[in-house]
């Protein structure tokens, strides 16, 4: 029963369910990077390349096989036959992903710091002085004089 409880005990604190919470959001965060980079992004970097399909991309390496039936200039078409193309168009865009993802949690990490920092300073900050030492203060000043 003690490896159930320890399991239980580390399945439940709050650094493994941060985690787990992270590698949900994370995933459908990247689903929406995903969606960014094809639907809004590679449509402005096409229009402004001329009509530029990065999705397309390739430099085909292999022969075609006798039995192939689709389209020569079709990356998916090619990579469904099993002929070995070089698909540099699809990196670039996992490279777009990779670095608008870096870009969006380098600026969560900066706000969540100022924040921390803002928290920190004022934890920090020295409390009031009390009354009672104000007062006591105000005496010996006077006795001074």
């Amino acid at each position: 029963m003690n490896i159930i409880k320890e399991f239980k005990e580390f399945a439940v604190k709050g650094n493994v369910m941060d985690l787990a919470i992270g590698v949900i959001i994370g995933g459908a965060f990247s689903t929406i990077v995903n969606s960014i980079v094809k639907d809004l992004i590679m449509p402005i970097v096409g229009v402004v390349t001329g009509g530029l399909d990065f999705s397309n991309q390739f430099v085909r390496l292999g022969h075609l096989p006798a039995s192939f039936k689709g389209n020569p200039d079709s990356y998916k078409d090619l990579q469904t036959a099993g002929v070995a193309v070089f698909g540099y168009g699809s990196f670039i865009t996992v490279v777009i992903n990779f670095l608008i993802l870096a870009v969006i949690v380098f600026a969560m990490v900066k706000f969540i710091n100022t924040l921390r920092s803002a928290e920190r300073d004022a934890a920090v900050a020295p409390p009031p002085t009390p009354e009672d030492t104000l007062l006591l203060r105000e005496i010996r000043d006077s006795l001074k004089r």
